[in-house]
């Protein structure tokens, strides 16, 4: 397997480092995390104006490829910088469904919107007590003589509190478990019956739970075919599960390199504790997790962009985000650890990375979840 990027990924990479190095600091990151939005609108733009939010889609959708390596490249860097900007909820969860599942004008109406930076949108998939089952949900949608009456809650909605629009999956037929009968639903964050409970993270992103009281909706408002819902979703699922993957290699990469720094600057008996033995060998494993974690998420996103099958395709998924858990575990800990007090504070990035490493490691399913996910794939 070759593990190198094209020209053109190579390109990209650059053009995402050099953002970050010159705009993207840690002071400015704390700002943009304690404004009202917790994102930057101007950043947005930006990112829009240099084609990144259409990274996720394929050409015949407008974007710029589409492919899972592509998106791997630009996560990667954003997780160097701890970047908070909605790019994941917007442009891969989203504008992952739509291009799947959306037609004709409704399709590319929304796209062009996304990939423009025009339309905030948030994904309502999770509810209380699923345990990542994306297909327990008992939000329903019920049809009322001409229009369809959704009622339900959904949480950890990511970039609820600034969503235009929702995309709210529910149940129109079946059971709750059922893998049939999943609907997709796009609804108007001012829409009567609509209420978010916003929220902030650990890693300081924005989120809420999203309450759905009796609200009315047309056939139009229905995204892809009645009970049809649940293969696009796992799908879309498993590719931003490679993508925070992707970006939880990028922040270990940015903890591993602050941890050596420091270790060169920190003395202790008179001498910098980089010439410890026993922390060397400690940076040693980091460095090698960090390595070991970067190629099983590169293998999973190559097979995603592959012809094989989709059990193999959600197979390298959870192959990666388990190895993900066990490499944030032991990384995310030697960094605070060798860090010292210091590495706990507000004041130090690395308590930011920490955070955020352990807000992934979490989403889209646990690091045990996935080992046993894996194992049943197998059978």
């Amino acid at each position: 397997m070759d593990f190198s990027y094209t020209e053109v990924q190579q390109m990209l990479q650059d053009q995402v480092q050099k953002f970050v190095q010159k705009s993207y600091d840690f002071e400015t990151r704390r700002k943009i995390v304690d404004s009202e939005a917790g994102y930057s609108e101007e950043n947005w733009a930006l990112f829009a104006e240099l084609g990144w939010l259409a990274v996720p889609f394929s050409e015949d959708d407008g974007g710029l490829g589409g492919s899972a390596v592509d998106l791997m490249v630009v996560m990667e860097e954003f997780g160097k910088a701890n970047v908070v900007e909605p790019f994941l909820p917007n442009a891969v969860l989203c504008g992952g469904l739509i291009a799947r599942l959306a037609k004709g004008d409704q399709k590319t109406g929304l796209l062009e919107e996304i990939m423009s930076g025009q339309l905030q949108l948030a994904c309502a998939f999770a509810e209380s007590g699923a345990r990542y089952n994306l297909a327990r949900v008992s939000t329903s949608a019920t049809a009322n003589g001409d229009s369809i009456v959704l009622e339900g809650e959904k949480v950890a909605v990511l970039n609820a509190p600034n969503a235009d629009k929702f995309l709210v999956v529910a149940r129109e037929s079946g059971e709750v478990a059922d893998k049939q009968g999943l609907s997709l639903f796009l609804v108007d964050s001012k829409a009567e019956g609509v209420s978010v409970q916003a929220f902030a993270n650990i890693d300081g992103k924005k989120s809420g739970n999203l309450k759905l009281d009796k609200v009315q909706l047309s056939g139009a408002d229905r995204i892809g075919e009645a009970g049809q819902l649940y293969d696009s979703l796992q799908a879309v699922v498993d590719l931003a599960t490679v993508g925070v993957s992707a970006e939880a290699v990028g922040a270990m990469e940015a903890l591993l390199q602050k941890t050596v720094e420091y270790s060169k600057t920190r003395k202790q008996f008179g001498v910098p504790i980089a010439t410890f033995q026993a922390l060397q060998h400690r940076m040693a494993d980091m460095f090698i997790e960090c390595q070991l974690a970067r190629s099983i998420v590169m293998m999973a996103a190559m097979k995603l962009d592959s012809e094989a099958e989709v059990a193999e395709k959600q197979q390298a998924v959870s192959a990666a985000k388990s190895r993900i858990a066990r490499a944030i575990a032991r990384v995310g800990q030697e960094a605070i650890q060798i860090h010292g007090g210091i590495g706990t504070t507000e004041e130090l990035d690395v308590g930011h990375l920490f955070k955020r490493v352990t807000a992934i490691d979490v989403m889209f399913g646990n690091g045990d979840y996935h080992t046993e996910r894996f194992v049943s794939l197998q059978s």
